[in-house]
Order: C-alpha cells, then sequence, then structure tokens
C-alpha cells in the first residue's frame, strides 16, 4: 500500500506534537515549587541537571535519530518499506556501540565532574557520583530510544510517539515528586528516572513492531547503510551542537561585559518568550518526515504547496500572539516579575517577540533542507553564524548592554532566515513567486494592520483599559478577515474537517 501523507493527517500531528510539549511544561509549572520547597537548592540543583542531561540526549546521539527518521521516510516514499529492518537496525547497532563507549567515557568523568567542576557539597557528593553514573550507564538506552522514536516519526505515526512521550515527559517532574514523597534520596529519583526511560524504550520498541512487522523477523546490518547513516547524521550534529551554543552565548556576554544581575534581567523575558517556539517548532517536526517523503522531482509541487501553506498557518496563529506581548510588554513583566524587572527588560522583550517572530518563519525552510538531504548547508550556516554572533555580541553588550543581546540575538536569527530563503530559492526547491503569493501577501497585509491599530492606543497614550478595549475589538476582527480574505477554500475545508475531528474526540471522552 502506498504511503500517503494528507494534510488532515499533517493537521492531526501537528496538534498532537503541540500537546506533546504543551503538557509537560504544565506539569512542570506546579512540580517545581514543591520540588525545590522539598529538596533544597542544592538537590534541587543537581537534579534539574540530570533533566537537563534527559532532555539534550540528542544532542550526543551523532545526529542519527533525525538521519533514522529521514532514511526511513524516502524509503516509505519509495513504496521500499522492506529496506526499513536494515536501516532502523543499523542506526540502533551504532546508537547502542557508540552510547555503550560514551556512557563508559562519562562513568569515568563523574569523579572530576562532581569534585572539580560542580563543585559539589561533600554531603552530596556520594548520592550526586552515584546518580551521574545511573546516567552514564543508560546512555545507551538514551540514544536507541532516539532512532526507535525517529522511525516512529517517518511512518507520520506520531499518535504512538506521543501516546509514549507525553507520559514520559510528563514523568520526569511528577516521578521524582512522588518518590520524594516516598523518602527516596537522589539516586533513588534517578533511578526511577532511568526505569521510565527504559519502559519508553521498550514502548517504542513495541511500537514499532507494530507498524513495522519485518522488524522481528529480519535482523540486517549493512555496511552500506552505515555510511549514509553516519554521513547526514555528522551535518546534524553539528547543528545540534551549534544551536544552543547560539542561542545561549549571549548570557555569558552579559555577564562579562555588564554584570551577573544583567543575566537575569535578560534570561527571564528570553526564556518566556522563546516558549511561543513549540508551535512552530511542534509543526516541522510533523513536516519534516513528510518532506523527507516527498524527495522525489515529481513532488515539488506538493512540496510549495506545503511550505506555503504551513508559513501561513505560523504566521496567522503565532503572528497576533507575539504583536500583543510587544504591546504588553511592561504589564506583562510587571505582572509577572514586579516593576524592577519591567522597568530594565521591557525593551528586550519586545525586541526578543520580533526576533522568535522571525525565527518561526526560519524554522520551516531549516527543516525543509533537512528533510531533503542538505543538512550539510543549515551546519555551514551556523558555522558561518557562530564568528559573526560573537562579534555583533561583543559589540552590542558593550554598547547596549542587555538590549544590544536582544538585538544581536534577533539579528543572528535574522541573518539565519535569510540564509535558509536564500538556499531554498536557489536550489529551486520552492519558487519565489510562490513563496510571495497572494495567500503569504494577503497575510503580511492583515498582519500589519493588525500591528497598527493594536500599537496606535499606546501610541496616542490611552489608558490600559482602552488599549485592552481595542485589542479585544480587533481579534474577533482578525479572524473575521483572516478566513474570509487571507485562507482559501482548501483552508478552510482543512480547518472544518480537523475542528470536526476535535469535537468527535472530545464527545467521545465526554462520553465516557
Amino acid at each position: 500500500m502506498p504511503f500517503q501523507i494528507s494534510g488532515p493527517l499533517l493537521t492531526r500531528n501537528w496538534i498532537l506534537n503541540l500537546g506533546g510539549q504543551v503538557l509537560p511544561s504544565v506539569a512542570g509549572l506546579f512540580a517545581i515549587p514543591f520540588l525545590l520547597r522539598g529538596m533544597g537548592g542544592e538537590r534541587f540543583g543537581i537534579l534539574s541537571i540530570v533533566w537537563v542531561l534527559l532532555g539534550s540526549s540528542a544532542v550526543f546521539d551523532l545526529g542519527l535519530g533525525r538521519a533514522t527518521t529521514k532514511s526511513i521516510a524516502e524509503s516509505l516514499g519509495r513504496s521500499e518499506a522492506a529496506l526499513v529492518p536494515e536501516l532502523l537496525w543499523s542506526a540502533l547497532a551504532i546508537q547502542v556501540g557508540f552510547g555503550v563507549i560514551a556512557g563508559a567515557s562519562a562513568a569515568l568523568a563523574v569523579p572530576f565532574l562532581v569534585a572539580r567542576l560542580l563543585r559539589v557539597p561533600p554531603a552530596l557528593s556520594a548520592d550526586t557520583r552515584l546518580s551521574f553514573f545511573l546516567l552514564a550507564a543508560s546512555l545507551p538506552l538514551l540514544l536507541a530510544a532516539s532512532s526507535l522514536r525517529g522511525a516512529l516519526e517517518a511512518a507520520q505515526r506520531f499518535d504512538l510517539v506521543n501516546a509514549v512521550k507525553i507520559p514520559l515527559s510528563v514523568s520526569v517532574f511528577v516521578l521524582p515528586a512522588l518518590g520524594m514523597l516516598l523518602g527516596l534520596r537522589l539516586p533513588g529519583l534517578v533511578g526511577i528516572l532511568t526505569l521510565a526511560w527504559l519502559l519508553a524504550a521498550l514502548a517504542y520498541w513495541l511500537a514499532c513492531r507494530q507498524c513495522f512487522p519485518a522488524l522481528g523477523r529480519r535482523f540486517a546490518v549493512r555496511r552500506e547503510v552505515v555510511q549514509p547513516l553516519l554521513a547526514y547524521g555528522g551535518w546534524v550534529q553539528i547543528s545540534n551542537l551549534l544551536t544552543p551554543l547560539l542561542c545561549y552565548l549571549d548570557r555569558f556576554f552579559i555577564g562579562s561585559l555588564v554584570s551577573v544581575a544583567a543575566v537575569g534581567y535578560y534570561t527571564a523575558p528570553f526564556d518566556a518568550i522563546v516558549r511561543a517556539s513549540i508551535l512552530p517548532v511542534s509543526l516541522t517536526s510533523t513536516l519534516f518526515p513528510a518532506f523527507s517523503a516527498m524527495n522525489t522531482p515529481d513532488s515539488r509541487r506538493r512540496i510549495e504547496d506545503l511550505c506555503v501553506r504551513s508559513l501561513k498557518s505560523i504566521l496567522l496563529t503565532l503572528g497576533p500572539a507575539l504583536l500583543l506581548v510587544g504591546v504588553f510588554a511592561h504589564s506583562i513583566l510587571q505582572l509577572w516579575l514586579g516593576g524592577a524587572f519591567a522597568a530594565r527588560s521591557t525593551r528586550v522583550l519586545q525586541i526578543l517577540a520580533a526576533g522568535v517572530a522571525i525565527n518561526s518563519m526560519a524554522v520551516l525552510p531549516f527543516s525543509l533542507l533537512q528533510g531533503l538531504g542538505r543538512a550539510d548547508l543549515t551546519a555551514k550556516f551556523h558555522l558561518l553564524e557562530l564568528p559573526v554572533c560573537v562579534g555583533v555580541l561583543w559589540l552590542l553588550v558593550a554598547r547596549l548592554g542587555i538590549e544590544g543581546a536582544a538585538l544581536a540575538w534577533t539579528a543572528r536569527v535574522a541573518l539565519d532566515a535569510v540564509l535558509l530563503y536564500s538556499a531554498v530559492l536557489w536550489l529551486k526547491i520552492i519558487s519565489f513567486a510562490r513563496l510571495a503569493g497572494n495567500g503569504i501577501r494577503r497575510t503580511g497585509v492583515v498582519l500589519l494592520a493588525f500591528a497598527a491599530l493594536s500599537f496606535a492606543p499606546r501610541w496616542a497614550g490611552e489608558s490600559m483599559l482602552v488599549q485592552i478595549l481595542v485589542v479585544g475589538l480587533l481579534l474577533p476582527a482578525f479572524g473575521f478577515i483572516a478566513w474570509g480574505y487571507v485562507l482559501d477554500e482548501r483552508d478552510r475545508s482543512l480547518v472544518g474537517a480537523v475542528a470536526g475531528q476535535a469535537w468527535t474526540a472530545f464527545a467521545r471522552v465526554a462520553a465516557r
């Protein structure tokens, strides 16, 4: 049976992925204060490092998680499902082998990490060492889970992915809270977390067996498969390593050139506003395997159409929210963090909101290029951006402080967006005429009008009540105009179909 990718399927998967990112954040919102009070600052700090290491395991997977998704999606797109077992077994063999080596190396580094680098208090050093040894031992498992999840994503089975991922991500916060109530020490908390990852890896494996029945009947690791996986994964790995560096380098410059206190005034609005990226990121994680499956000459028209509609969706859903953050930045910060933060960080939040808007549009060509096998370009762009980012940060932070850091980050993501879209146009993956078609132009016009009318009361010096009333009238007007003026018949049919599916699912749950 041919591998089919439809608009309703992609939209449903987008919603599933969005839920897979939102629900764990909500769990963390409630669990973190409870854990902080119960564990104390030092133990909670160690647990936070454990969370970072668990969440960043993909950084150490040699890019093979994404390489697995791409390779299997391409095979399914060519109706060559018979190749899936050798692709997945080869990826798993590399992941587990590298995980054993990396885990052993990490275990050897634990004493230095605990005693010298982190300077853990003597009373906590034994528990911390044992916790990190448990993490090192689980590394092969974490990496193998990455490839198993990638295989499911390649088959567009995000229902199965999120059926495992959401409980796992929520358990990262809930299990330590329950363990703390039961009196478990730090190694016990880390132990139940690694057990959760073991169960998740097993669930991913069982789901892969369900999607690819031949997987259990045929074990094959081929050298001809390993080399392309490593070559593609190597470029992805460069981006995986450089992306967090480019994202968080500004904090070191602020601490060095301004003050450590200024880092907090910058980090709080930054960490809050970048969470808006879960909307486009959840979409592009859905689109990446779809782009890989459509990597054929006769699918370029479908790719163009999918990109334009996806870009329109990002702009219409995220654009108004970010514009309103810009309008009410001072009030948001004052309510959330107090007057001192609002006085120092309002401009920072406004600049970063513009940067998030730009970056949200850039994740689409990033996913497209990697999906079509050009991960080398995305990695080279990141290598090019690194020295530029360092120079601009040094200049702007020294002169403008935390506002300069916000400007530097926004300029960096703008450069990234220009490079990515230029590459997509240069490779003739998407034509400029399609990219700037009526749907996108009309979206831009509506957003500009919404922005001007939203900011007008503030520029006129009107009260906060007037500003809120104006925005309250503008939002439904924006939705009405977008529905009738921006969306075409196919867009409206798709929205209606997804709304119908959501209502049916809600009705079934309510009936139970």
